[in-house]
């Protein structure tokens, strides 16, 4: 039997699809541990949900690095480099193989992404959006509207893999979502069929991230 894969996972709020990792883990569906769950957001509820599951959990917040900066640009552009830097270092210290973003809502920097790229250890995201569309935060309320415009008539889904440039880096797992009149038009029930599509998605998406990993490391 193959040796499980260090998982780390960073979210940002309820860890609905946090949850879907942990459950197929423990079900034996994922050959994973989840080594530690890290949130920016206190009050996320998935750390609630890592804690319940026995996984480790850490608490990384902008904030007291934004105070140790002036509020200008380049204060904001200095206090995000040294918290990225840190969280590099906190995620390296649990020697993961991969980290997926799930909801994760701070753009991570070359000062995080450079050490885990240094280290071989891979970093995918979850994005609720096509390739090169609706890219960064409020992807399914963006694209609902586009198409009450009548300017798309599908989104999607999609497992990639983290660069510099917001959600643009290669995808891994795409599934698209094509919009129905009449059971779409509720923002709210939209959005959750697109959670409820992610939920697969991500259990999938990780699946070929680890074979992709395990072929590179043969």
């Amino acid at each position: 039997m193959e040796t499980p894969v260090r998982l780390t996972v960073l979210i940002s709020g309820s860890g609905s699809n946090l949850q879907a990792v942990i459950d197929q883990t423990n079900a034996g569906a994922l050959p994973t541990k989840i080594v530690r769950v890290l949130s920016n957001r206190k009050d996320a509820f998935g750390l609630e949900r890592a804690r319940r599951a026995d996984i480790p959990t850490h608490y990384h917040n902008l904030v007291k690095y934004k105070k140790q900066h002036p509020a200008t640009p380049e204060g904001v552009q200095a206090a995000r480099e040294e918290y990225d830097a840190e969280l590099a270092r906190l995620v390296l210290a649990d020697s993961p193989d991969m980290v997926a973003c799930l909801g994760f809502m701070h753009v991570l920097s070359p000062k995080f992404l450079e050490p885990l790229e240094a280290a071989r250890v891979s970093i995918i995201n979850l994005h609720p959006a096509l390739p090169g569309a609706f890219n960064g935060a409020n992807a399914i309320e963006r694209a609902h509207a586009a198409w009450l415009e009548g300017k798309i008539d599908k989104t999607g889904v999609m497992i990639h893999k983290v660069i510099s440039e917001v959600d643009m880096g290669t995808p891994i797992l795409v599934r698209e979502i094509p919009f129905v009149k009449g059971e779409d038009e509720d923002l709210q029930k939209f959005a959750q069929k697109v959670h409820e599509v992610e939920w697969g998605v991500v259990i999938e998406g990780i699946q070929l991230a680890i074979q992709e990993l395990r072929n590179e490391k043969q």
